[in-house]
């Protein structure tokens, strides 16, 4: 299992009706991106981290970890919201260099920090739904909106693969690493492009084989999973109602003030 997942099942959230934190999740998400309100963004990503942490019971290292990983690709990609080439200095600062200057303007830097606030709001809406929510509790959640079932066998043996492929991967690195196969670069080289070949022919091999044991299990075309009857409560109803309110009231005020 990969470390999602494994969160997921542990979660003390795990329980609660997967169409409310669904529900939460996705308001929660449009809000953030259609009004980009900072006090919106905070709010959102405030909550997700208290209840995810707090309520699910999350170790706080891992979620900061899985955080981290979209931090770096915002730092990264936000650099070119606000930086900018010229022979004309900004009004924000300033890098002479040569003929030219790196410099920004504080407007861009307002939208730099904004992309960010609310990209992180938006991450931690899905961390919530996918370290609280289990796939099967997904996929009943989809079938309750009736989302083509095409689609959703696609996503159910997509996500097991995820696993039969890492699985795969990993005994064959530990195969080759016991052989001496990442002794230097060259050999790194070339051991990635035999695992690779290898990956291939094995998962090909497996999915075959899996859905000969599904045929055999009396496969018709559609996928079922069990799932647990999850009760829905009013009292939390009406703290989704009030919150997704109150966010859009900050949202709008916030824009008035603007």
């Amino acid at each position: 299992m990969i470390v999602i997942d494994k969160l997921c099942y542990s979660s003390k959230l795990r329980y609660v009706n997967a169409a409310e934190k669904s529900v939460y999740a996705i308001s929660s998400l449009l809000i953030c991106i259609l009004s980009r309100s900072y006090a919106a963004s905070l709010i959102v990503f405030i909550a997700n981290g208290v209840l995810t942490v707090g309520k699910g019971k999350i170790p706080f290292s891992r979620y900061v970890k899985l955080l981290l990983i979209p931090a770096a690709f915002l730092i990264v990609g936000t650099g070119a919201v606000f930086l900018n080439i010229s022979k004309v200095p900004m009004d924000a600062f300033a890098v002479r260099i040569g003929g030219f200057y790196v410099t920004a303007s504080y407007e861009s830097i307002f939208w730099a920090v904004n992309l960010c606030v609310t990209a992180l709001a938006s991450v931690s809406c899905l961390y919530f739904l996918s370290l609280n929510t289990t796939m099967t509790d997904l996929i009943g959640v989809l079938q309750k909106i009736h989302m083509p079932q095409l689609f959703i066998e696609l996503m159910m043996l997509i996500y097991r693969f995820v696993f039969l492929l890492l699985h795969t991967a990993s005994a064959i690195m530990t195969a080759q690493e016991a052989r001496l196969g990442n002794k230097d670069y060259r050999t790194q080289i070339r051991s990635f492009g035999k695992m690779s070949v290898s990956l291939f022919l094995i998962s090909f091999r497996k999915a075959n084989a899996m859905y000969d044991a599904m045929e055999a299990r009396g496969y018709d075309g559609t996928v079922k999973v069990l799932r647990l009857k999850q009760q829905v409560k009013r009292k939390e109803i009406f703290l989704l109602a009030v919150f997704e309110i109150l966010l859009m009231i900050c949202a709008a005020a916030e824009r008035m003030m603007l």
